[in-house]
């Protein structure tokens, strides 16, 4: 118990200090390795080889440790897949198509707001979007510039040890270096069979920057993506119909309840979904629509579904192929990740991994959190992550949020727990909003009332569960929740409310 304080204590202690940190890297010292690359060899302490979420920021927190820190990067921009094409775009496309839907639809003439003329221009709000995403990508560059990190263009290859080649447009550039970190993130598993051309076939790339609205747009999961994107379109006049193998909305570690309501709010605001249903292939008709094949999961006969867009997304998987991983004797698990210690080590100790190419949820939060204390701990200190406290967000409206464990899983694992509930339809500020859908689920353990899993669907979800994480991070019980005062009137009061409830069997409001 002791060492437990003190490890918790070390690492709080590091995470404030930063500079002070004991420049212990592990590994062996730089090695001149002879090269006929174009350019001067550069030396360096910490070579991180990729600058998504993960990356950058351990490229930065590696630098204020005073290493002294290369970021390599592929990529014209930095930031990786998030900041490109993943979080950030998509999320400046889900708040302005969800804009447009209240103008256009029939919820601002309810509020008393009467508008007419509304129409979509599409180009300015895919240029809202770009806007976005060159200043965040831009803001990078201006913090690797102000913590000194060495950004280098070109496609990072592990060529030793200690050192990583960079592949740039006017030649190489070798970094000779005593530790390296990769982070190089996913890319899109593409579908057997169906080839994109980011044009009417899309991966979730090609969804962000849709020259027109389609009349009728299929998916292919309705997964976190699936839903994210299909809302996009379907918002902005699309018929969207998503295909999804598995029997329910929001992919995997969803709570079941939850999802069988997000299911319900989603199908009220016009999405489609064919549930346990496999897609067979896809093919162009010579009018230029496709032609999509389905069936059942179990096996039945066929259906042809028709659209103008088809968008897949079926998922993501580890960019580790062509590394050079295989040249220092690191293999890959049957997944194609890296497998690392609980200091994200290597089987060659002084080369780490952290973010999509190891093992966890594949989140850009998750990644910039192993990123900070992975460069912690080469400096000597210590590393530790609860993933069960990493939240998950469905970007929707309602937003879907969840951290922690499921009803299911608790049932499978054998644990008593109790259940406290709150619908945001008796929560004041939802009410005067007009945003009243959703609710929040707590589930906590029956003898011990400590939160065990947060699970909300409503408005402000994503904001809101991190109240919970930080409950769940100190372990909190339910009653401790339901005793801090929360300010009136807010949403987050049903978050106090469901916590009320599963302490005490019974909410105030309720």
């Amino acid at each position: 118990m002791l060492t437990f304080i003190f490890s918790i204590f070390v690492s709080f202690s590091l995470w404030n200090r930063g500079q002070h940190l004991p420049n212990k890297l592990h590994g062996a010292t730089v090695l001149s390795v002879r090269t006929y690359a174009d350019k001067s060899p550069i030396d360096a302490d910490v070579t991180v080889v990729g600058s998504g979420p993960g990356g950058y920021v351990a490229a930065i927190k590696a630098a204020q440790l005073g290493f002294k820190t290369v970021c390599v990067e592929k990529n014209a921009t930095l930031g990786g897949t998030c900041l490109n094409v993943g979080c950030i775009p998509s999320k400046a496309l889900l708040n302005n198509s969800y804009l447009y839907h209240l103008a256009h639809g029939n919820d601002f003439e309810s509020r008393g707001i009467e508008i007419q003329g509304i129409s979509l221009n599409l180009e300015k709000m895919m240029a809202q979007k770009s806007g976005a995403v060159k200043a965040l990508t831009g803001g990078i560059a201006h913090l690797f510039k102000q913590n000194k990190v060495t950004h280098v263009n070109g496609f990072g290859l592990i060529t030793g040890k200690n050192q990583v080649t960079a592949k740039t447009e006017d030649g190489e550039q070798v970094i000779n270096t005593k530790n390296i970190l990769i982070a190089t993130g996913s890319e899109v598993t593409p579908f057997p069979g169906i080839e994109i051309d980011e044009d009417t076939i899309v991966s979730s790339t090609g969804a962000l920057s849709l020259k027109k609205v389609p009349e009728e747009l299929i998916v292919i999961g309705a997964g976190v993506i699936g839903v994210e994107l299909g809302s996009v379109w379907q918002r902005l006049g699309a018929k969207v119909t998503a295909v999804e193998f598995l029997g329910h909305v929001g992919g995997m570690g969803i709570d079941m309840e939850i999802s069988k309501n997000f299911q319900r709010i989603l199908q009220k605001q016009g999405l489609k979904f064919k549930l346990s249903t496999k897609v067979m292939g896809a093919t162009r008709r010579p009018d230029g629509k496709i032609d999509v094949a389905v069936e059942a999961a179990a096996g039945g006969k066929n259906e042809t579904l028709t659209c103008d867009v088809l968008l897949v997304c079926i998922g993501r998987r580890p960019f580790t192929s062509n590394l050079g991983l295989e040249a220092v004797g690191i293999e890959l698990d049957n997944r194609g990740r890296i497998p690392v210690s609980g200091r994200f080590q290597t089987k060659v100790p002084n080369i780490y991994a952290i973010g999509d190419v190891v093992a966890g949820p594949m989140l850009a939060h998750k990644a910039e959190d192993e990123g900070i204390i992975c460069v912690e701990g080469m400096a000597g200190g210590a590393v530790h992550i609860d993933y069960n406290c990493v939240p998950s967000v469905i970007y929707t409206h309602p937003e879907v949020a969840w951290v922690g464990k499921t009803e299911e899983q608790l049932k499978e694992e054998g644990v008593p727990y109790k259940i406290g509930k709150f619908p945001f339809a008796a929560n004041s500020r939802a009410k005067t909003n007009a945003d009243t859908d959703g609710l929040v689920k707590i589930l906590s353990h029956k003898d011990t009332d400590r939160m065990l899993g947060a699970h909300i669907l409503g408005s402000g979800a994503g904001e809101m569960i991190n109240e919970a994480a930080l409950a769940m991070e100190y372990g909190a019980s339910c009653e401790d929740v339901a005793r801090v005062c929360h300010a009136h009137p807010t949403v987050s009061e049903a978050f106090r409310e469901a916590n009320l409830a599963a302490s005490f069997g019974k909410a105030i409001n309720f």
